[in-house]
């Protein structure tokens, strides 16, 4: 197994849901990036503002250790950052503001499964000198349902590292429509570019 070594060095200068159904009801990447941790019942960070690399982040925690971290750290966050940040098994996923000429929604795992780089996430790709799956906003921004497309991209990256990486998704995984019945959903949002 191989680290996601570039994460950090290289990167200078992110299932359905009920409310992913009618594009009228499309919601900032963020909310999608929530209705994704709704999913999990382990360890997980909050969707935030990780100020290392200014991505809209958010992850997931396998409950293992990680390997120590060797990966480098992006401009303007100390390396020791960084080994914190990655002291555990995680599946990461986010928006950064590159990649593409828009900015760029990606997953990484660490430590990196073997087989992960060889799966099928399109219309994502995996990019080698990040060591991350890469899918452009405006590949989400133009798609029928942005919502969906996201939300499938985020679970599906998830699912590839912890399956690949041998997790308890039988204790970490939870049902994301389990409490539907006692909550209404956010106000609509209208993706830029889109009528």
């Amino acid at each position: 197994m191989s680290g996601s070594a570039s994460h950090g060095s290289i990167r200078a200068a992110t299932s359905s849901s009920r409310f992913a159904n009618e594009r009228s009801n499309s919601r900032r990447p963020q909310n999608v990036f929530e209705a994704h941790r709704a999913g999990f019942g382990g360890k997980a960070s909050p969707v935030q503002l990780f100020w290392g690399s200014m991505d809209l982040s958010a992850t997931r925690f396998s409950g293992r250790p990680a390997p120590a971290w060797e990966g480098g750290a992006p401009p303007n966050c100390p390396e020791w950052v960084m080994a914190e940040a990655e002291n555990e098994e995680n599946a990461a996923v986010g928006f950064w503001p590159g990649g593409s000429a828009e900015g760029s929604f990606y997953a990484y795992a660490v430590p990196q499964p073997d087989g992960y780089t060889d799966a099928d996430l399109s219309p994502a790709t995996f990019d080698e000198s990040l060591g991350e799956w890469i899918l452009p906003y405006e590949t989400v921004r133009t798609a029928d349902d942005p919502d969906a497309m996201l939300l499938s991209f985020l679970d599906r990256a998830y699912a590839l590292a912890a399956d690949n990486g041998v997790w308890n998704r039988q204790a970490l995984d939870l049902d994301p429509h389990r409490l539907d019945a006692h909550v209404s959903g956010p106000a609509s949002y209208v993706w830029p570019g889109r009528s």
